[in-house]
């Protein structure tokens, strides 16, 4: 039987993996790192965790979770238009880009780069959290080009892929320079591209 302290111990051990996984990379985190960070033994790591690798689709699921419940809350949601909600979407993800980069960046993106090709339980994971996510954003994409652009050739997928994939392509950049600036250049981008795709929803919005 799971307790309370034993729940709380757990969230606590993946809530660090996030962090520490976020600031140094998956292969430079060590269990010691993270059960530093958690304010737990090794004893209680392996209580709840076989390793590191089980810890961190566990922690791509945590993430994952958290991600779907924060986005969830958005204000943008109670906006009627699907456009409007597309475009608050993207307005939030810019204004996220603030603090340390690690504090920004995405967990199933940092775990999947080091980990694709020698740790398939982890790209798994990591995949159907992204996965999910698109899955939500296609539902307004979808909504939006049946009320504006039913006959435009692309799929509502293929936009939510796209949306997904500049805002990874952007935490590489931020990454690579330091810098949240170009990621806030792409979502500018990205926010013109999508007023172009709903153009009469934008000019009568």
């Amino acid at each position: 039987m799971t307790t309370a302290a034993d729940h709380h111990s757990k969230i606590k051990l993946l809530d660090a993996a996030v962090r520490i996984i976020r600031l140094k990379g998956y292969a430079a985190t060590t269990l010691d790192d993270i059960c530093q960070e958690a304010g737990v033994t090794k004893g209680s790591f392996f209580h709840h965790f076989k390793s590191k690798d089980e810890l961190a689709v566990a922690a791509a699921r945590h993430f994952s979770n958290c991600a779907e419940q924060y986005f969830a809350l958005a204000p943008f949601h109670q906006n009627p238009d699907p456009v409007q909600r597309l475009l608050g979407y993207v307005d939030l993800r810019a204004k996220m880009l603030a603090g340390e980069v690690n504090e920004y960046t995405c967990l199933l993106g940092t775990l999947v780069q080091e980990a694709y090709a020698t740790k398939p339980d982890i790209r798994a994971a990591c995949d159907l959290g992204l996965s999910q996510h698109i899955d939500i954003l296609t539902r307004d994409v979808e909504a939006a080009k049946q009320r504006y652009a039913p006959n435009a050739p692309w799929s509502a997928e293929s936009v939510g892929c796209f949306i997904q994939s500049v805002l990874q392509g952007s935490f590489i950049f931020a990454k690579a320079r330091h810098d949240p600036a170009i990621a806030r250049n792409n979502l500018a981008h990205l926010r013109s591209y999508i007023e172009q795709l709903f153009r009469p929803a934008v000019q009568t919005g």
